[in-house]
Parts: structure tokens; C-alpha cells; sequence
């Protein structure tokens, strides 16, 4: 089936929705088409617990230190412009998405309750709680609602970008598969806006959903877009440790910022032996720490103490974390809560200039896909809801400059279908997808190596080997995707001959830059 669009956007979350609300806005003639793999509410959105960093009052003082904490915590691999930009229209986009209903906290004297978190050198992170990224992603999903151009189209798998036939440089639409039928539809549109969000799936251990398996980036690298900084994997380092659950349950780094410690079995702090930041360093820093300790000790997580927070204090500002440790008999004012590290953000992806696009004409990527240069080598503690924002309006201003006049498309009625249960070929899928899980912890984790990267580069030929046995299907799909993604992993990490913020081979130079209090 082919359907006509003027906007496409692949992906729900936060980056993908604030650019329809945008366009709807001020073109509400144009057909907005969204389309997400599963329910609109699922995305990496929704998971992102501790909030928005941001200076609110301008300030050139703040403005600098925020520009200046991002630019370390990258390991200067920043765009520094990219970095001025995101720092300089985090207050205008901000005050946008509160005047669409988004609540953050106050305190007592009706002022945000600005929380700290690693990296950051003062505080600036706007929070609701600790479900941020929900109370975000309620918000776009009420505010779509008052604009009918906007269709939200569920459980339909992107499966590849489609290029115009003369002009391979240039994007027309995407072509998708219904999950609950396998139908093929190609939906052809002005421009294609790629937000499919994060990677984390290729491992083992992650905090991302099931839906994160890089779908957007496969795409665009399949199409011939550039793709880079696939080697910045930041794996956040306070996941909760619990065998089997998927994704792994985020203990955010919020809770650090007001006053919990990482201590190992002995119940003794470590991280000042790593960073005079302590608990409360770069995500890089802590999370390389703890996996040393870990295999010190032969352990298999360590633990954050938070017994000196007020249980009050912890209850109310983390009631999501407080409840998930109740619910495993884990008292916050008396227990350890045992972390790990997990597969959290990705730094690189789909290359883009300031305004989103790519190196294909037409052919937009925001949010988590993206690498837009704001990240560097590391990406600063709550910059990436703040990036998603910024980079949704800049996508907008330059996809709508050269609009085209024509007449809109009227969007035919397709009803979204929730699969039913899992198939033998979805299963044996499943088995493959485990197998580059393990590949990737193994070969491709915190701490490197170069023999192990060329060895799981090996496993990964086998691994799609099987993966041509599989019947056609959109899991099929969705298993190439990891695949490739691991590959384009696994090959930047090669390429880099420096260690430098989230990549660290034990076999190269050490980092120049040292972050110290």
C-alpha cells in the first residue's frame, strides 16, 4: 500500500512529537504522519528519570559554565558551536514545553527546584520527580491531541528509508511493515524526520526498552548517510542490579547529586580513589571505576548507599525508585541498593549539521540517533532531553523554510493492530539477538581491547550468517538492525587510536585530559 504524506516522522518520543507540534502549529494544511514501532507512550523518553539541564535566567556567568561542563565532560571532542547553540536556547525551548502544560518541581518559595548531577558544576537540572521523561512525554502526547493534521500511526516497523530513483542523495519516505499482519506499506513524504532513539539493545545489560535497537541508524547507513561516533557508548553506572530484567531499572544519578555514595562489599566508599568528583564524576569516570572494583573484588555489582538521605527527602523527590526498591524488600534508609553498569546513551549516530540534517537531502535525524556534536566523547548528565528540544526546532525552522506549495496530503485510514504472541521465527530471533548481546558485553564494553574487538568482529560474521537463515520477517529486520549497529561499533572502536571520554582500550594512549575537583 502507498501513502502520501507531506511529514513523516519515524519515532514518539520527545524529539519526534515536539517537531510535529511545531509544524501542526504553524502549517496545520500539512499532513503530519507519525509512526513508532509500539504504543506512542513507549520510547527512551518516558525512561529518562532525572531531568533537563538548562539555564533558565540568562546569564553569561551560567551560559559559560554550562557550555564549559559540557565541553569536559565530551573530552573536548564537542562541537563547540553545536554546544554554545543547545546552552544559549535551552531557556526559550523550555519555557515552550512548560506553556504546553510540562510541571517541574518547586520549592518552598515557588522557584524550580534546580537539582546537581555528575559533571555539573553548579545546579540547573529541572526535574518532576524522578519521571521526568514520562511527565514529558504525557505532555506531547496531550498536546498532539488538539491538532487533527497529526495521525499517530502504532506497531509499525520502519524497515528502510526509500531514495528517489535518479537521485540517490535524496530521501522521498520510508517503507514499513504492520506488525500484526506483515503488510508492507511505502509512505512517501516531503521530508522524513528520522527520531527512532537509542541503541541500547545491542548489549546485555541496558536501560533502554525493548524498542532501542537502532532501527533509525541501520536505516540511514543502509541508505548511505554518514554515521560517526559510534565508538561513544556511555553506559550509565548506577543500574539496578537484578538477574533477568530487561530493561535494567535506572537508579538515577539524581540520587548521587543529593548526597548517596557508591561504597564496595565491604561498605566502603572508592570513587575518591578515581576522581576528586567522588560519587559524583563524569558518568565515563564512574562507570570505568566500578567495573574495576567489581572485578577486584569478583563481584558482580557494587552498591550505592543512601542511608544519610532523609527517608522523608528520598520518598518524595524519588518515589519511582523508592517504590521499585520496596517492591525487592530494599529499605533506602537502611540497605545498600546493589548497581551496575548498563548500556545507557549513544554519543554518535546519523551525522547532522545545526539543523538536523543529514547528508541525505530531505532526510532529517533528532534526538538520541543523532550526533549532532553536543556529546563529544561523553555525553553531560542531562543534556540530552535539552538536546532533543533544541534540535526538534532547529529541524523545523530549516525543513520548513523551502515548504513546498503544493497541495497536502489527506492521510487514508490505517488502523494500528497490537501483535499477538510470539511466532517460532520470533523466538529463534530472540536466540540470535542474545548471542549479540553477549558478543557486544564481552568485545565491546566499558574497558576494551583490540584483540577482543577484532575477535568479536569475527562472531559477528558468523552471527549474520544466521541471521540470512531467518524467514522474512519484521523481527528479521529488527535482528539485521542490531547487527549492523554492533558492526558499526565494533569497527569506529578499531579506528580509534586515542582513548578519549566513553572509549578506553587498554592496548592505546591513556587520556590526556585528567577531571579533577
Amino acid at each position: 500500500m502507498k501513502i502520501r504524506t507531506d511529514f513523516l516522522i519515524i519515532g514518539s518520543g520527545i524529539a519526534g512529537l515536539t517537531y510535529a507540534i511545531k509544524v501542526a502549529t504553524d502549517f496545520p494544511d500539512k499532513s503530519i504522519l507519525v509512526v513508532t514501532k509500539s504504543n506512542e507512550l513507549e520510547s527512551n523518553t518516558r525512561y529518562a528519570q532525572g531531568g533537563i539541564a538548562a539555564v533558565l535566567i540568562p546569564s553569561e556567568s551560567d551560559y559559560q559554565s554550562h557550555y564549559q561542563d559540557t565541553l569536559i565532560a565530551g573530552d573536548f571532542l564537542n562541537s563547540s558551536s553545536i554546544v554554545d547553540l543547545t546552552v544559549k536556547s535551552a531557556s526559550a525551548r523550555i519555557g515552550e514545553i512548560i506553556s504546553w502544560g510540562a510541571s517541574f518541581d518547586k520549592n518552598g518559595h515557588s522557584l524550580y527546584d534546580l537539582c546537581l548531577e555528575g559533571g555539573h558544576s553548579q545546579k540547573r537540572i529541572l526535574h518532576h520527580k524522578d519521571i521526568t521523561g514520562l511527565e514529558i512525554q504525557r505532555t506531547l502526547l496531550n498536546k498532539i491531541k488538539e491538532f487533527p493534521s497529526i495521525k499517530i500511526l502504532t506497531h509499525f516497523f520502519a524497515n528502510d528509508l526509500i531514495l528517489h530513483p535518479r537521485h540517490s542523495d535524496t530521501c522521498i519516505g520510508a517503507q514499513f511493515i504492520n506488525i500484526a499482519t506483515e503488510k508492507e506499506y511505502k509512505v512517501f513524504s516531503e521530508k522524513t524526520i528520522v527520531c527512532t532513539g537509542g541503541i541500547g539493545q545491542v548489549y546485555k545489560n541496558t536501560t533502554n526498552p525493548l524498542i532501542a535497537t537502532g532501527d533509525g541508524i541501520a536505516m540511514a547507513a543502509r541508505a548511505g548517510a554518514a554515521i560517526e561516533s559510534m565508538e561513544f557508548v556511555q553506559f550509565h553506572p548506577t543500574a539496578l542490579f537484578s538477574k533477568g530484567e530487561n530493561p535494567s531499572f535506572l537508579i538515577s544519578e539524581a540520587v548521587r547529586g543529593a548526597g548517596a555514595i557508591l561504597v564496595n562489599h565491604k561498605g566502603n566508599p572508592f570513587m575518591n580513589n578515581y576522581s576528586g568528583l567522588g560519587s559524583l564524576a563524569p558518568r565515563d569516570i564512574v562507570a570505568r571505576a566500578i567495573e574495576h572494583e567489581m572485578k577486584k573484588e569478583q563481584a558482580e555489582h557494587v552498591y550505592l548507599d543512601c542511608t544519610n538521605i532523609p527517608i522523608a527527602s528520598f520518598r518524595n523527590d524519588f518515589p519511582n525508585i523508592y517504590y521499585k526498591c520496596r517492591s525487592i524488600n530494599i529499605e533506602p534508609d537502611r540497605d545498600l541498593i546493589p548497581v551496575v553498569p548498563a548500556a545507557h546513551y549513544l554519543c554518535g549516530g546519523i551525522k547532522t549539521d545545526q539543523w538536523g540534517q543529514c547528508t541525505i537531502k530531505n532526510l532529517y535525524a533528532i534526538g538520541e540517533c543523532a550526533s549532532t556534536g553536543l556529546h563529544g566523547a561523553n555525553r553531560l548528565a542531562s543534556n540530552s532531553l535539552l538536546e532533543a528540544l533544541v534540535f526538534a526546532h532547529q529541524a523545523y525552522v530549516h525543513s520548513t523554510a523551502s515548504l513546498s506549495k503544493a497541495s497536502p496530503s489527506t492521510l487514508p485510514e490505517i488502523h494500528s493492530e497490537k501483535p499477538e504472541k510470539l511466532t517460532t521465527a520470533d523466538i529463534e530471533a530472540d536466540r540470535i539477538k542474545s548471542s549479540i548481546n553477549s558478543l557486544m558485553t564481552d568485545h565491546a564494553g566499558i574497558v576494551r581491547n583490540t584483540g577482543s574487538i577484532l575477535s568479536g568482529i569475527k562472531e559477528l560474521d558468523t552471527i549474520s550468517e544466521e541471521i540470512s537463515l531467518l524467514k522474512s520477517s519484521y523481527k528479521k529486520t529488527e535482528i539485521l538492525n542490531l547487527a549492523g549497529i554492533a558492526g558499526l561499533i565494533l569497527r569506529a572502536s578499531l579506528q580509534r587510536k586515542e582513548n578519549k571520554g566513553l572509549y578506553y582500550n587498554t592496548d592505546l594512549i591513556q587520556p590526556k585530559h585528567k577531571i579533577r575537583a
